[in-house]
């Protein structure tokens, strides 16, 4: 039987100890939004529509994009655009933003930030990144992905599989770093004569690389030409001896 729980996933630890949901034998985390969200929502996760400037993903938090947008110092709003969104024109958008102010809808948005960047250049418009960074910040989606992937190593069980699909760079980069860190027992800084940080791997990789759609899926989905995928599996004990500076360092792991 299934048991389907509303929750964020940064909530992943309390929900399963709660229902006493562990150890579990695989944990898969599609970051995707789906289409309803994006097309028909009535928050204003795109500029097809002209929609007010929501984009929350639980309507019952407080800070939504038009919040940002109208409230921010135009430091701060730049720094969002550019980390979030990867937009090289972070600053000259969100001068115009702070110029037109208050904007609180999709439409008004989009056109402030084609009118920054003088216009459309290419296939991708260029709102495409800021609305992707405004999102990102609204619901606080790295941080709680950073979060959630920590809650995932203690939730699993022996061979237990994290897999996880992610669609923008920021959240593969996240999850990749991650998952090597998690698969090495030595963590120290390049050059440390030394193990100093006690860190014992606790996952073993099952994709070494990325794995991406097949243009078969791109061409049946074409939503899904972003997707990539890693996996690991988690692993109860490992014991390596490494000799560095004339001494032994032994990691270990008990069981979960």
């Amino acid at each position: 039987s299934a048991l389907l729980i509303n929750e964020n996933f940064i909530n992943l630890q309390a929900i399963c100890t709660k229902y006493k949901f562990r150890p579990v034998h695989g944990i898969l985390f599609d970051l995707g939004l789906s289409s309803l969200q994006l097309g028909n929502s009535g928050r204003g996760f795109s500029f097809q529509q002209d929609e007010n400037l929501d984009m929350r993903l639980n309507p019952s938090q407080e800070t939504t994009a038009a919040d940002i947008v109208n409230t921010l110092p135009e430091t701060k709003l730049a720094h969002i655009i550019y980390t979030f969104g990867e937009e090289t024109y972070s600053r000259q958008i969100a001068r115009r933003i702070v110029q037109e102010r208050p904007i609180l809808t999709t439409l008004q948005l989009a056109q402030t930030i084609e009118r920054a960047v003088g216009g459309r250049r290419g296939k991708i418009h260029p709102a495409t990144k800021t609305f992707q960074a405004l999102r990102i910040a609204v619901n606080h989606e790295l941080e709680h992905l950073e979060e959630a992937l920590k809650q995932a190593i203690n939730l699993l069980g022996f061979e237990g599989r994290l897999v996880v699909i992610s669609y923008h760079s920021l959240e593969d980069r996240i999850v990749k770093q991650f998952m090597h860190q998690e698969s090495r027992d030595c963590i120290c800084p390049p050059g440390t004569p030394v193990c100093i940080c006690g860190h014992s791997a606790c996952l073993r990789l099952i994709t070494k690389r990325v794995i991406t759609p097949s243009p078969e899926e791109v061409s049946s989905n074409p939503r899904s030409r972003s997707a990539k995928l890693r996996a690991a599996e988690r692993i109860v004990y490992q014991k390596k001896a490494r000799k560095n500076a004339g001494e032994l360092c032994f990691s270990t792991r008990s069981k979960n």
